[in-house]
């Protein structure tokens, strides 16, 4: 995780918890002048977009504040969604089990995506098994991963 983002989840997660919303995950884009900070919440009953509003409305005011970001950049606060994205061993391990499809920051045995069940974690590795090959991923090369939605 970069300095950027550990700055972001150590300032956001506790006024995200203090709502009494759970903190899925942290996304921050830099893209030029204009950067995306995108803010996933969880609870056990799902999220309304209120919800979004709400914590929306309080990062906004720590934002303000603390100002952690010093260019231009767009707040989104959102739920996870059926096809969730996945950011720590805990969350790779709660959903083994399930379909994900997962892009690495720099290649591994030579590709960067993988799609195939989500066997859990061993250590720091992420287990999973494309067609009858099973891979452990090192958790710090992942760049992306979101659980593949079932609809059965």
């Amino acid at each position: 995780m970069s300095s950027k983002l550990e700055q972001l989840q150590a300032l956001l997660a506790p006024v995200i918890e203090a709502l009494g919303y759970q903190c899925w995950g942290i996304e921050f884009l830099s893209q030029g002048r204009h950067s995306l900070l995108r803010v996933y919440i969880d609870k056990a009953d799902g999220i309304l977009i209120e919800d979004c509003e709400i914590v929306s409305r309080q990062l906004s005011g720590v934002l303000d504040v603390e100002d952690p970001i010093t260019s231009e950049y767009t707040l989104e606060v959102s739920s996870p969604g059926m096809d969730r994205p996945l950011f720590t061993l805990e969350q790779f391990a709660a959903h083994a089990g399930e379909q994900v499809k997962i892009k690495l920051r720099s290649p591994f045995d030579g590709r960067r995506n993988f799609q195939g069940l989500l066997r859990g974690v061993e250590e720091q590795d992420v287990v999973v098994q494309v067609d009858d090959h099973e891979y452990l991923l090192p958790i710090d090369l992942i760049d992306k991963a979101n659980i593949i939605p079932r609809f059965d």
